[in-house]
């Protein structure tokens, strides 16, 4: 068993550093961890994609912290509650998948954590299911759960209130959710967990279930969203999300599209470096001689380096000066094979360099979209034989190596 460490200094950087709350209190947990007792603690990830992302990212780097200081991680992956779809923060109901769909998503999320947690060594994280123990949940064992809560404290939800308010529907299912991730908490005898701030509610709820039934207090620690400084989340939504399954040059390039008010709220959450060079960063992103990008570079190669290692860092860091900032081509550009008279707007979807026709073209028609330099205009463009062997850019970073059929 890995030995505790008690220093008092590394327990208050773990319970600050990029911490929102503390239930019930920051003191009385500090208090169990000074004590040298082994915390048991986990957090969850529903596998609705392929990959992680950089939110999941921040808390595995806390996860990652408490098994650092001697402390018993479960990396718990939500097969079942999947199934059911988190509401958080969503003002319709979330698609149903398949137990199927959901394993294959998960199939890759070892292996992009393990930038940040390590599964094996003298203090290896678990990785359990919760499957394992929802599967065998009698219908009987569930009304007994449920009777736990009030329909008030479920409707009280913002999302749920929005939907009342909007006239949406809001499904039985739904309020099955935060009850079901509670069950997690019981069915693991946990004594923490972490999460995002807006996965509060349903982490309560655990707090709640492990007190009603193991008559044992559960901790409940909840990170700060990693946003600008409007307090806009990094995401999909908004076109600046990082995954962890990304190449390490278009790792790099997503983080250097963020806005500079995420930078600092990066470096504390995204990041290892001390806390003390997290200040100094602050401090400088005050300063109007420094450029802010010169910050965000570092940013990068910081996000690159743990999760791909110092020498891919080095090739995505210059990759990024060549193409970006110098303009020219990377020494390897993909090869893509296009059909005479195919239009560039279904030559982009089809590559994924678009997510849909009404993007192509309205990258077309902003500029960002070249071949051999000479930037796109009509949308109507259609593969020539004088485009074979010809580079295509779409945004900064994408290069493609027209290959005429």
């Amino acid at each position: 068993m890995a030995q505790v460490i008690t220093d008092e200094k590394m327990v208050d950087e773990v319970l600050e550093r990029g911490v929102e709350q503390i239930f019930p209190d920051k003191k009385t947990l500090k208090e169990k961890m000074m004590s040298g007792e082994r915390i048991r603690l986990y957090c969850g990830y529903d596998p609705t994609a392929p990959s992680l992302h950089i939110g999941n990212a921040v808390t595995i780097n806390k996860l990652s912290q408490f098994q650092k200081l001697g402390h018993e991680v479960i990396f718990l992956i939500g097969d079942f509650t999947c199934m059911i779809g988190d509401p958080t923060d969503k003002l319709a109901t979330r698609k149903k998948m398949t137990r199927e769909e959901i394993l294959e998503n998960a199939k890759g999320y070892q292996k992009q954590a393990e930038g940040y947690l390590k599964f094996d060594g003298e203090n290896p994280a678990q990785i359990m299911y919760n499957s394992e123990w929802n599967d065998k949940l009698t219908f009987k064992e569930l009304i007994e759960l449920s009777s736990n809560f009030t329909v008030g404290q479920m409707i009280q939800r913002d999302m749920f209130q929005k939907r009342m308010a909007e006239e949406k529907p809001i499904y039985l299912h739904e309020f099955l959710y935060p009850l079901t991730q509670g069950y997690d908490s019981v069915a693991m005898n946990v004594d923490l967990e972490i999460g995002g701030n807006d996965q509060m509610f349903n982490m309560l709820a655990g707090r709640t279930l492990q007190k009603n039934i193991n008559n044992k207090e559960k901790f409940v620690l909840t990170l700060k969203l990693l946003a600008d400084e409007t307090g806009k989340k990094m995401g999909k939504s908004e076109g600046n999300a990082v995954f962890l399954d990304q190449t390490p040059q278009d790792m790099y390039g997503a983080v250097m599209s963020w806005t500079d008010g995420t930078i600092a709220v990066g470096f504390e959450m995204a990041t290892n470096i001390s806390m003390k060079e997290v200040k100094e960063i602050e401090e400088a992103l005050k300063d109007e001689k420094n450029n802010p990008r010169d910050l965000k570079m570092k940013l990068a190669y910081e996000m690159v380096k743990i999760n791909y290692g110092e020498e891919a860092a080095n090739l995505a860091q210059d990759n990024f000066i060549r193409t970006v900032q110098k303009k020219e081509v990377p020494d390897e550009v993909a090869s893509i094979e296009a059909s005479i008279e195919t239009s560039i707007v279904e030559l982009m979807m089809k590559e994924g360099l678009a997510g849909s026709n009404s993007e192509a073209k309205r990258k077309i028609e902003q500029g960002g979209v070249s071949l051999n330099g000479e930037i796109i205009k009509d949308i109507q463009t259609k593969i020539s034989k004088e485009m074979n062997g010809k580079i295509l850019k779409v945004g900064k970073r994408e290069f493609r190596k027209i290959v005429v059929e």
